[in-house]
């Protein structure tokens, strides 16, 4: 009869390990199960869209088109297919166009890609601004743009070219970044 007392704990011990592996197995999630997959697909798509930003003070600051935007919600970016930024600047207009876009998570910065061309309007007596790269990144809000990517600027016959660029109130002051070099014709006097 001792003999039986000493095999009920030998048992009870077995038969909680035993429960143990079944519940540990139960539990674990299997080793080939694959990672969840994330949604990457567009929440939705437009076509020739047209966004209008206003000032505190309800006037429009700027416009952004473009041929089609796709909006993916897992990062909150928005691409842009043909972009166009036409932003006012007082009474002057500058137009941003390239070959892609992508607005921002947050909407507070615009990245151009291929082909970006820029046109500023000139003051009184002043020429249009010309400015070429294959990348610009733009805050409409700030009026800022800033290049990382080889750009050239023309104004009437002066021409700028540089490895990059800042702009603060888009081109009114810039920085050329890098090997900047910069073409101004001398002026026809009267006297020769």
């Amino acid at each position: 009869m001792q003999s039986a007392y000493r095999i009920y704990p030998v048992l009870a011990l077995a038969l909680l390990a035993g429960a143990s592996v079944w519940l540990e197995r139960l539990t674990r999630a299997p080793a080939d199960a694959a990672a969840p997959v994330q949604n990457t697909a567009p929440d939705f798509i437009a076509n020739q869209t047209r966004i209008t930003g206003f000032g505190k003070d309800g006037s429009q600051r700027y416009v952004l088109l473009a041929d089609e935007l796709t909006h993916f919600p897992q990062s909150g970016i928005t691409q842009l297919e043909r972009p166009r930024l036409e932003i006012l600047t007082g009474s002057r207009k500058m137009e941003i166009t390239a070959n892609t876009g992508e607005v921002s998570a947050e909407g507070e910065q615009v990245d151009f890609h291929g082909q970006v061309i820029a046109v500023r309007e000139g003051g009184p007596g002043q020429d249009t601004m010309h400015f070429a790269s294959e990348k610009l990144t733009v805050w409409p809000e700030d009026h800022r743009a800033e290049s990382t990517a080889p750009v050239k600027l023309t104004q009437g016959l002066t021409t700028a070219e540089a490895l990059g660029l800042r702009a603060d109130n888009l081109f009114g002051t810039l920085d050329l970044v890098g090997q900047a070099r910069v073409n101004i014709p001398r002026r026809q006097g009267k006297n020769r």
